[in-house]
């Protein structure tokens, strides 16, 4: 006679399927999540489950029981995000994961649905005229994965099912580097009351939001010191912030060559006392990008500079130059904001690049001197 079983318990159904259920570690009588067509393969399912709660592998089916769209609004409520950041998770929440995702609970969010998703988002279907930029895709599925990282850490999931190599990588154009007689063209086509903005961005490695949120007392003249502690976000309306990271709090000493620039800027451009803007529009409101787009764009047109040119690429165009005047990689974090070594290496790559060049030039410089050394050599044997 067969003895009693000793986990779980399988009974024979009506239809004539067969049902699993065990008795879980919380104490909860559990059934198993789907019937078995014989009894041999309800009583195999039952050894595995056994095998979960003794290995401490078990988790509770419930609780992945949670859907999609309310567990990453709830993520975006409780992380400390900066106003910019939570926007732009919003809105790859809204146009890229929740239409998919959205009615769909954690713990029932596969591999192969990741992978269709991504694919659909990435070529051009009968509900889209074209696809989406991969760098759009890029965010959203490292968006999708931060997300999804929660519950495998809360032990709701078993695992993470974005495990796509190299989906979280964003392949965008490389940017203009300008070079320093550029910059200038640029500052002398502007308005006058962008010119210290144009050398401050790019000698002083600052973001746009920085810019926009530099106040009097952050600008020590004398020493020639910009202290970034505020920032602005633009969203519907503008909104005043922190730094995006703890490392974009800082100070950044300028070079000599732009102080006179910013003291005619203070003098002639900001408004007194201590807590104004350092660079505000005509009319002497706050500074935002509708309002600079078009001096921006006339500037551009006026030095001769390809319209494509972004205020941005003055950051990455003084980024760049630190880096030829021999930064270190910690040099660089410090004067960019970057708690991350990945930006700044890419600088290094970059001042790497300009040293092989700058080697090749004194090659052929000391290659073209022995020559003209040996022909005045040879020249004199000749007359003696």
């Amino acid at each position: 006679m067969a003895g009693k079983r000793r986990f779980g318990r399988v009974r024979r159904l009506p239809s004539g399927r067969y049902q699993a259920r065990y008795l879980g570690p919380d104490g909860a009588d559990r059934p198993a999540p789907q019937t078995f067509g014989t009894k041999r393969e309800a009583e195999v399912w039952l050894a595995l489950k056994e095998g979960e709660i003794r290995r401490g592998d078990w988790l509770d089916p419930s609780a992945g029981a949670v859907p999609f769209a309310k567990y990453a609004a709830d993520w975006i409520g409780q992380g400390h995000f900066s106003p910019k950041t939570t926007q732009l998770y919003e809105l790859l929440l809204r146009r890229h994961l929740l239409p998919t995702f959205g009615g769909l609970n954690i713990a029932d969010i596969r591999q192969e649905d990741v992978r269709a998703w991504r694919a659909q988002r990435l070529r051009a279907g009968p509900e889209q005229e074209r696809p989406f930029g991969p760098v759009t895709v890029a965010k959203a599925y490292r968006l999708l994965r931060a997300i999804l990282n929660t519950p495998v850490r809360d032990r709701r999931i078993r695992e993470n099912p974005c495990q796509i190599r190299g989906a979280d990588r964003e392949s965008s154009p490389e940017r203009p580097v300008l070079s320093v007689a550029e910059v200038y063209r640029l500052a002398d086509a502007i308005e006058p009351r962008y010119r210290a903005l144009i050398l401050l961005a790019t000698f002083g490695n600052l973001r746009w939001g920085e810019l926009a949120g530099l106040r009097r007392r952050n600008l020590d003249l004398n020493n020639r010191i910009v202290r970034v502690v505020e920032t602005v976000y633009e969203l519907d309306r503008l909104v005043k912030g922190m730094p995006k990271s703890e490392a974009s709090t800082r100070k950044i000493t300028l070079p000599e060559l732009i102080m006179p620039e910013l003291r005619r800027h203070l003098e002639t451009f900001t408004p007194p006392g201590p807590d104004a803007f350092v660079f505000v529009h005509a009319k002497g409101g706050q500074l935002r990008r509708s309002n600079f787009s078009k001096p921006w764009a006339r500037a551009l047109g006026k030095a001769s500079l390809p319209s494509g040119v972004h205020v941005h690429d003055l950051r990455h165009t003084g980024n760049t130059l630190t880096a030829e005047a021999g930064a270190s990689l910690a040099e660089l974090m410090s004067r960019m904001g970057h708690s991350s070594t990945r930006a700044a290496s890419v600088y290094l790559h970059a001042r790497e690049d300009r040293d092989q060049q700058l080697a090749a030039t004194l090659h052929k410089m000391v290659r073209r001197e022995l020559k003209r050394s040996a022909r005045a050599r040879n020249a004199n044997r000749s007359g003696t």
